[in-house]
């Protein structure tokens, strides 16, 4: 099968979903039994979003071969159920440095270099490039909306793929936005109309229009912007707000967007096989409400999107066991030794996840000592595992001066200290440890009985490790080192045994949850919570 692909736009306003129409639409061809891939094009200049603050961009996603990328990956992964590459996650920055350094290198042969051909190309040769693999679907999600100045070199881009390639092997799909006001009580047409005007006005006919409404789209409505948009009427689908995230592609379904996929993409097998996504989300919707909380006790908590994978992961866990989980994110900047009980009574589970910088770190090590000492489930994601071996050695070793040097690199007693290998390494972008490693965990430790395997694979982001001048005596005063690379030299797991559930990793295993299959920590994890939360009762 010739590779045939699909470019999903938007427009009016940003934060419609189209990550989640992609993702979901990636579901939807899969169950036809094609193979996609998901690809995200983001206009910033960065050349990955791994240097920005998280709140200026949510998470960054780290793929298994270390590309860290925007966090629609996550949602991609999770609905697709299937590992992308760096070829899926690429910026304007990315694009213009290679451009650029073949200009230096001579590659160009002395010509003038300009956005249209050689930009344009280099974003081409990115689509084109799953080619050479067997993907029959690639789903291309522009970022930003049309319009936006950074993006339109990606625009012009895809409108040369429609031009270069058969009508048939090609579908634009354009997200927009059906406002709702309130004072009349009904559905505005008119920013849509203008969004597809301006995408038309960039050669682009959208094929189908994906309109996020917050009531019923009429009939007359859809003949209307049907007419305007000069699109079919029955390509005009009404995007709701769901309930629960993963019943999104059901949703979607029901509305027509794969079937106007294959119809214009003229696959031969269209078909839908959804039974067990529409079981696994009706599931969902029906899950037990017993109020379980969890809190994420970090420095971003001002944007949910900061943490979504952890988010996305604790709740995975919950499906797993028949729950709804109530999550909190709290900040670990207010909280103090005094107030730490106050602060974190409430909850069932404690997880400390990733980060970086000295900010909000005493409050998290003091609700890491607040959940050790009183025998609280607690999950610590690589800043997070370093914050528990640093609270261990101040208050159960009782060590002076204890720190990380990524904080205070003069510190008496750094017990979290720069990798070697890090050393050299002056520039911050795309330098750290990053990507999938292998994990080999202690016979008997309760992380192999939780994994039910001798070595695992996990995705990391880190350039600081758990310093092995000190494993010695934090081992033999009950910080168990339970993962290792397999050559035995970096210390990738700790948990302490006299307690329920207390285990720290120096990876994310966020990135690797599914809904259906949750990640084994975030499982065991709820499960604990849930026994204390009965014990309680």
């Amino acid at each position: 099968m010739k590779t045939k692909y699909v470019f999903v736009t938007g427009g009016v306003v940003s934060g419609l979903g189209k990550g989640i129409t992609a993702a979901s639409l990636g579901r939807l061809l899969k169950n036809r039994g094609y193979k996609i891939v998901n690809q995200k094009f983001d206009p910033y200049i960065n050349i990955d979003p791994g240097t920005m603050n998280p709140y200026e961009h949510g998470e960054v996603f780290v793929t298994d071969d270390g590309a860290e990328t925007d966090l629609d990956l996550g949602h991609y992964e999770r609905f697709t159920d299937e590992s992308l590459t760096a070829n899926s996650s690429i910026t304007s920055g990315k694009i213009f440095a290679e451009v650029i350094d073949k200009e230096r290198k001579g590659d160009y042969l002395g010509k003038t270099v300009q956005i249209i051909p050689h930009v344009t190309d280099a974003i081409k040769e990115k689509i084109y490039k799953f080619e050479e693999s067997n993907i029959d679907i690639v789903i291309t999600e522009i970022g930003g909306t049309v319009g936006d100045i950074e993006g339109q070199a990606m625009i012009e881009a895809i409108r040369q793929v429609g031009i270069e390639q058969s009508p048939e092997d090609v579908v634009f799909i354009h997200v927009t936005l059906l406002p709702y006001i309130t004072g009349s009580n009904e559905l505005k047409s008119k920013p849509t109309q203008h969004s597809v005007k301006l995408l038309q006005q960039c050669g682009i006919n959208p094929n189908i229009l994906v309109c996020r409404a917050d009531a019923p789209i009429p009939e007359n409505m859809k003949e209307k912007i049907a007419l305007f948009c000069n699109v079919r009427k029955e390509n005009v689908i009404e995007n709701r707000t769901v309930n629960v995230l993963y019943q999104a592609p059901i949703m979607l379904e029901e509305e027509g967007l794969a079937q106007a996929v294959c119809k214009q993409l003229r696959l031969e097998n269209s078909e839908p096989h959804n039974e067990e996504w529409e079981q696994m989300a009706k599931r969902i919707e029906n899950l037990k409400e017993n109020k379980l909380n969890i809190a994420l006790v970090g420095k971003y908590t001002k944007l949910d999107d900061s943490y979504i994978s952890v988010i996305e992961s604790i709740k995975h866990g919950g499906y797993m066991h028949n729950t709804i989980v109530h999550i909190d994110l709290v900040d670990s900047e207010r909280i103090t030794k005094e107030n730490v009980a106050e602060k974190l009574r409430k909850y069932d589970g404690i997880i400390v996840p990733g980060g970086f910088g000295s900010r909000g770190i005493d409050g998290m090590i003091e609700a890491i000592r607040y959940v050790r000492e009183n025998k609280v489930p607690f999950l610590g994601i690589c800043l997070g595992m370093q914050m528990a071996v640093m609270e261990f050695a101040k208050n159960v070793l009782h060590l002076e001066d204890v720190n990380s040097e990524e904080f205070d690199p003069k510190c008496k007693n750094p017990v979290i200290h720069i990798m070697e290998t890090q050393k050299a390494v002056k520039k911050k972008g795309g330098t750290m440890r990053l990507g999938a490693y292998p994990c080999a965990l202690k016979e008997g430790s309760y992380a192999r009985e939780i994994y039910g395997q001798p070595e695992i694979s996990e995705r990391h982001r880190h350039r600081f490790e758990y310093n092995n001048a000190y494993r010695e005596v934090m081992e033999k005063a009950g910080l168990e080192i339970v993962g290792t690379s397999p050559d035995g030299e970096l210390v990738e797991m700790v948990e302490i045994k006299d307690h329920p559930f207390f285990v720290g990793g120096q990876f994310h295993p966020e990135f690797k949850s599914r809904p259906d299959r949750p990640q084994p920590l975030f499982a065991e994890l709820v499960k604990k919570a849930l026994e204390r939360k009965q014990e309680e009762m």
